[in-house]
């Protein structure tokens, strides 16, 4: 793909998705003027680049919804669900072929405009013209060839305003307008037997053109008269520019590196330090100090702008669920309406990526097994609609995504049973409500016993749990039985590099992830048991206490610090010591996989570092449900 048709595919992309969101505005508003203008607007956009770029089926699917909104926003025909519809399957239809094109499909193998699309469009318009005759007209001008067009021109210049296309110009005046005489349209041969037939129809004229006001022509030289200043205006500035993402993810790991390493050389520094140093020696050593300090401030300022430079807001991301939503709502004969906050919260790109097919995961069963039939709700004494809230928001060093119902909810003992009865967990295994509600994340778990197109084949919300560890993340599941039911997504806000506090345990250097880490406590030699499990109060709250070697794995050894943990259900996590904090650099680990890490670093000092990961520490350091063996 040449960087011309790239910039146009990226930039139609942008206005295809926004086109959604205003038809899917404008079916609740259908008076609203200025989105019926702004969805105008984008097919007529993207129909010109379109024609530019040699790309017949964008070119007509535009063309036709162009002619829709352009009678829609003239008032010559009702904003209907009709019109939305067909409007919606052409939007599809032009990300379908821009799609293709991303994924390097040759302009001239995309396939042509379907029949039913042209056929449900040409239904709409001419629908919506039965009282108004314009429209109608319009619509088979459209069709007719360029060469009768350019007869009626010649023979009737009264009739010329017929010709102007939807967007309101002129273009064989304009075209008259700047060609040498000669090469004018109005110098085409045209045959006798068309001219009486033109001359005929040139009465008919005003009568068409009185439902709209006649265009004065336009003749290049009085319009360059009138605006002088157009001629001399200076080029515009441009904002922007894109860069590939790969380029981006590179500059962001050199920059990473840097940080590191004047960490590293800040650590040398104050060892030497430590050494008596005298005359010249001593200068020396004072100069690199401040050397030293400067390249550590300007890698760190590097750093946290080539950190920005990947920042996205999730609503590039969450843009695309109202339609969603709003079809597979249809499909299921449920009546929901999504809501939407904080899409202007921004997080790492490679999350806004990731994150988009858990969240359709999540949303689908939502639909379906969440959101109960509007016949259900009326016996439930809840109104017929149901509602469906998606929020985003910063919190800490983390973002937190949430997406609620309220639906039936979800039976703890339902669940369990079902997980049983699958195999999954053992007969006898004893779990709390939250760790039933863990069970929906489970290889093979659903509570449907048909699969249907929706869901019931037990993969969905596994993929959720996975793509979310995967960044680094944790999900939570809260639910009440008739209430609804609420999932949290907590994730850093960029992946590369990320706030710990170092510890050590065991012998082993620890890194865990600020965003769950509260405060620092001292841990007495004896605890309190509940359960036969140790527990500490901590500001008057009794909270259990685990060991960090014990949860990974190593020998036990004397831990006597204490980490108060901020999960859903809070406890102490007990390590050996606590050694500082400091921004890592996190490199996945890709070989091996290891239960409650989920990377490596290097430290200040050049020490390897085991990363925690932040899904272990929230499900209290060990797996949220282990299945049968």
């Amino acid at each position: 793909m040449d960087d011309m048709l790239k910039d146009f595919v990226v930039e139609a992309m942008d206005l295809a998705v926004n086109v959604e969101e205003h038809l899917l505005r404008l079916e609740r508003d259908p008076d609203n003027k200025e989105t019926l203008n702004a969805v105008f607007r984008s097919f007529h956009t993207i129909k010109g680049g379109a024609g530019f770029m040699g790309l017949p089926a964008l070119v007509a699917a535009c063309h036709l919804t162009e002619n829709l909104f352009d009678a829609l926003r003239t008032g010559a025909a009702p904003v209907t669900p009709i019109a939305i519809e067909a409007a919606l399957q052409a939007s599809g239809f032009v990300a379908d072929q821009l799609t293709e094109l991303a994924n390097g499909a040759a302009p001239e193998s995309l396939p042509a405009m379907p029949e039913e699309l042209e056929h449900i469009l040409t239904n709409a318009i001419e629908g919506k013209g039965m009282d108004a005759p314009a429209p109608a007209a319009a619509v088979a001008e459209v069709a007719a060839p360029v060469a009768e067009v350019a007869e009626v021109v010649v023979a009737a210049p009264t009739a010329a305003v017929a010709t102007a296309s939807a967007d309101g110009l002129d273009w064989e005046a304009m075209y008259n307008a700047v060609v040498p005489e000669g090469s004018r349209v109005a110098a085409a041969p045209v045959s006798a037997a068309a001219a009486p037939a033109a001359v005929a129809a040139a009465p008919a004229a005003p009568a068409a053109a009185a439902a709209k006001p006649a265009a004065k022509a336009w003749d290049g030289a009085e319009r360059r008269e009138e605006r002088p200043e157009v001629r001399h205006a200076a080029p515009v500035k441009e904002d922007s520019i894109r860069v590939d993402a790969v380029k981006l993810d590179a500059l962001l790991e050199v920059a990473g590196e840097s940080v590191q390493a004047a960490n590293q050389a800040a650590v040398l520094l104050e060892r030497l330090l430590q050494f008596k140093f005298e005359g010249q020696a001593a200068t020396l050593m004072a100069t690199l100090a401040e050397t030293l300090e400067r390249a550590s401030r300007y890698s760190t300022e590097l750093q946290r702008a080539t950190l920005a430079t990947r920042m996205q807001p999730v609503g590039r991301l969450f843009q695309k669920f109202p339609r969603l939503v709003r079809e597979l709502a249809k499909d299921l004969g449920k009546d929901v309406e999504l809501t939407i906050e904080g899409a202007e919260t921004e997080v790492d790109r490679v999350v806004v990526d990731s994150l988009y097919d858990p969240l359709v995961h999540m949303l689908r069963n939502s639909l379906d097994h969440g959101v109960e039939s509007p016949e259900a709700r009326l016996a439930a004494g809840k109104p017929a609609k149901s509602y469906i809230s998606l929020k985003a928001w910063q919190e800490a060093n983390s973002v937190m995504i949430v997406l609620q119902d309220d639906g039936k909810g979800m039976d703890p003992v339902f669940l369990r049973s079902k997980a049983q009865q699958k195999g999954l967990i053992s007969e006898n295994a004893q779990l709390s409500n939250d760790e039933c509600f863990q069970l929906v994340f489970l290889p093979g778990f659903s509570t449907k016993e048909v699969a249907s197109s929706v869901s019931g084949r037990g993969v969905g919300m596994d993929v959720v749990k996975t793509a979310v560890e995967k960044n680094r993340g944790a999900i939570h599941i809260e639910s009440s039985l008739g209430k609804g039911t609420k999932f949290a997504i907590r994730l850093p806000i960029e992946l590369s590099i990320v706030p710990t506090m170092l510890v050590s345990t065991s012998g082993a250097a620890l890194a865990l992830p600020m965003a769950v880490v509260q405060r620092v406590v001292e841990l007495p030699e004896t605890f309190m048991e509940v359960g036969g499990a140790p527990v500490l109060k901590d500001q008057g709250r009794p909270l259990p206490v685990r060991s960090l070697a014990g949860s990974l794995g190593y020998e036990s050894c004397s831990e006597r610090v204490g980490i108060v943990v901020a999960a859903p259900q809070p406890y102490i996590l007990a390590v050996e010591a606590v050694d500082g904090t400091a921004d890592l650099v996190i490199k996945p680990m890709t070989a091996i996989t290891v239960e409650g890490i989920t990377g490596t670093a290097r430290s200040a000092e050049g020490e390897l570092v085991l990363v925690v990961g932040l899904s272990f520490l929230m499900d209290g350091c060990r797996g949220s449900v282990r299945m049968a063996a």
